[in-house]
């Protein structure tokens, strides 16, 4: 038995067929396919539920083996569990795809069912302008900062780094920043 508890021929075989798979012996991966197509196919099947996807997910994972397969090190592991977490992720890679197909299609569908109200529009232009002019009302220090958060998209420690300020300042600057609007908000909702 060798150290890591494979036996000897296996442990001889996975650096062997790594030196073929690198050398571009077909013969390697048809031994491969061979050896470990039904295991690959079963994961993926098993994270997916659908044959056809499962398929394409295994054919996936040996055209990774074929194309670069210096990416399986047999020093740090089997050829077998190399080749699980591989169809793994991609299974895993392929139900997100298609859970955000499928909340696309959803979501854009709900879009075009339901028409743009007048009133909601005016209102959403009535208060964009608000908050702009709230925004220009603040100091130079507290804008800055909302605006490389809100409408940059950046996080509280990138606008930090931007500005060359300690994290807790941007925090403060952002806090204080958005106080100001809302109260400013508060005031012009009274007059109107």
């Amino acid at each position: 038995m060798a150290e890591d508890g494979r036996d000897l021929q296996a442990s001889n075989w996975e650096p062997t067929i790594r030196a073929r798979l690198v050398a571009g012996d077909e013969d390697a991966l048809g031994e491969a396919c061979d050896q470990f197509a039904s295991f690959v196919y079963g994961i993926a099947f098993r994270v997916i539920g659908d044959a056809r996807a499962a398929e394409d997910v295994a054919q996936d994972v040996f055209m990774k083996l074929w194309e670069q397969p210096t990416g399986f090190e047999p020093r740090r592991g089997s050829l077998r569990t190399w080749l699980g977490t591989l169809a793994h992720r991609r299974a895993v890679d392929c139900v997100r795809r298609e859970e955000a197909k499928r909340r696309t299609a959803v979501r854009d569908a709900t879009r075009s069912a339901v028409a743009p109200d007048v009133e909601e529009m005016a209102m959403a232009l009535v208060t964009s302008e608000r908050v702009r002019s709230a925004l220009d009302a603040l100091p130079e220090e507290q804008r800055v900062a909302i605006q490389l958060a809100y409408f940059g998209g950046r996080t509280y420690r990138e606008v930090a780094q931007v500005l060359g300020i300690p994290e807790g300042t941007a925090k403060s600057r952002l806090r204080l920043g958005l106080r100001r609007i809302a109260v400013a908000l508060e005031r012009t909702e009274q007059w109107a």
